[in-house]
């Protein structure tokens, strides 16, 4: 299978909030490069992404908000703060207007929503790059015929049309939906497979009938994002119905994951194409996951996804350092 990847990824390294104090990142640089070397090491052949369609990511999400991710750094620096990571301290929750303040700080806080991402020197580039990632992947799966995987650091799902948080800055799944919706894909379908909701995606297109979209996830009533995931989302207006959430109580079994994964597919049999966001943190050895998959079971579920017969990319999400992390990825598109 094709393998598009970059190294760009590496220059974003930063600390997060994590249960009440600062860590080093759970999303670090050492997880694309345990999946990469395991890549490598089962014969797969890798390329670089072509250079970022910035109009495809002005679809996607606002363009006050790209142009935020591409300047904070600088203007944090500008405005005086030494401190190493950028991020905001204080979110427009209830009661408070939701308006765009000048300061990079409030900036931060109105365009994000969770203290465990902040902004490096070297974020924006491996940002663009993931996202340039997501997009090649969508054009060499469409010109070549047969799946493509990127490999992209950061991951996406979280990202909403304006909003960073949970490790994510542009939406990746999304980027690749929406260029293939742009290549003449008349239905796109989007399988979330990470074991956090993909809370962005599901934003960016709740409202469309075009992108469907389903999300096997650990229930947000016990994890992250807590505020979004539920079965009774189903989407908005015209896109009533175009979403399915199907959560799953922490410690689900293996039987369960799968019985999500057959309802969630009769969803998508009449789509055109379909992006999968291909989280392995369902591992049972996942240090921010409690579900029990097995790295078989990665092959069953890559085996039960390719019966749907269409074009497929492949794009990464969540999945953090462990032994098996690079196996898991193998083990999945080795069998699709």
């Amino acid at each position: 299978m094709l393998i598009i990847a970059s190294d760009d990824h590496r220059g974003h390294r930063y600390r997060e909030l994590h249960n009440g104090e600062m860590v080093d990142g759970f999303e670090r640089p050492e997880r694309a490069d345990i999946i990469a070397s395991a890549l490598r090491a089962a014969g797969h052949e890798f390329a670089g992404p072509d250079a970022v369609d910035r109009e495809l990511l002005g679809r996607v999400h606002t363009i006050g908000y790209i142009e935020l991710l591409e300047s904070a750094w600088d203007r944090w620096v500008a405005a005086g703060h030494t401190a190493p990571a950028a991020m905001g301290f204080m979110w427009p929750t209830r009661g408070f207007r939701d308006r765009e303040p000048a300061d990079i700080v409030g900036l931060l806080g109105r365009h994000s929503f969770s203290a465990d991402t902040s902004i490096v020197p070297g974020t924006w580039a491996a940002v663009a790059s993931s996202a340039a990632i997501a997009m090649t992947a969508a054009d060499r799966t469409i010109d070549d015929g047969a799946t493509a995987y990127g490999l992209c650091r950061p991951p996406g799902h979280h990202a909403g049309r304006d909003r960073f948080g949970g490790y994510c800055f542009v939406n990746n799944a999304a980027v690749a939906a929406q260029r293939l919706r742009d290549r003449g894909i008349e239905r796109v379908g989007v399988l979330d497979v990470d074991y956090h909701h993909g809370n962005g995606t599901q934003e960016i297109f709740e409202s469309r009938r075009d992108v469907v979209c389903v999300s096997i996830h650990a229930d947000p009533t016990e994890e992250f994002p807590w505020f979004a995931g539920f079965a009774d989302e189903r989407g908005v207006g015209e896109g009533e119905g175009a979403n399915l959430n199907l959560p799953l109580p922490r410690g689900a079994s293996r039987s369960a994951w799968f019985d999500a994964l057959s309802t969630g597919l009769e969803r998508l049999d009449s789509v055109d194409a379909l992006v999968v966001s291909l989280g392995v943190d369902t591992f049972e050895g996942d240090p921010l996951g409690t579900f029990s998959l097995t790295t078989d079971d990665y092959g069953r579920m890559a085996s039960e996804i390719a019966a749907l017969g269409v074009p497929t990319v492949l794009v990464q999400e969540g999945g953090y350092e462990s032994d098996d992390l690079g196996r898991n990825v193998v083990t999945f598109l080795g069998h699709h």
